[in-house]
């Protein structure tokens, strides 16, 4: 079982801090939208609000963040590769790496897609024996099988667009899972 603590003020005040730097340097316009962009997990927490967890992803393109609401499992199952933990029984996660391990099978990327009627929604992309295959997946797991695999995960430019944003920079807040 994995333990959550809150941040409490000091906490709170270091992200907005984080958050604010990162918003003074808005003199610079964003670079003109060029496709999906690379992100980086920049927080797993429980939101203060609705005590989900949630992954806010930031892009390494233009530094713009979004929050996903996930599920516990899937948090759980992001959470330990990303703490460089290694659960006492496989995840599922876990076991699908070893099944695509096995049919030699590669996860080259995850893409997160699209956002309708808050959903999000994602797309693997698999290679084998020089075929790539593309499967519909929710984020959540995309991400998981991705920071397993060590593959990319991106973020198309209409996610950011539809989702709601946060300051550059920022990591959320919450308490950090």
């Amino acid at each position: 079982m994995m333990r959550f603590r809150r941040l409490g003020r000091v906490g709170f005040l270091l992200i907005v801090s984080v958050a604010l730097l990162g918003a003074a340097d808005r003199g610079t316009p964003a670079p003109p939208a060029a496709g999906p962009q690379e992100v980086t997990v920049a927080g797993l927490l429980i939101d203060e609000h609705t005590q989900q967890p949630t992954i806010v992803l930031q892009g390494k393109r233009d530094k713009r963040a979004f929050a996903m609401v996930i599920g516990p499992a899937e948090a759980t199952g992001i959470a330990f590769p990303l703490q460089k933990l290694t659960p006492p029984r496989p995840l599922t996660h876990d076991l699908f790496l070893t099944l695509f391990g096995r049919l030699q099978v590669t996860l080259t990327k995850a893409v997160i897609t699209d956002l309708r009627d808050n959903t999000y929604y994602a797309t693997l992309f698999l290679s084998a024996n020089g075929t790539t295959l593309e499967l519909d997946s929710r984020p959540s797991d995309a991400i998981a099988l991705a920071i397993r695999a060590k593959a990319p995960v991106f973020a198309e430019d209409r996610v950011f667009d539809k989702a709601e944003r946060l300051p550059s920079g920022s990591s959320g807040s919450g308490s950090r899972i």
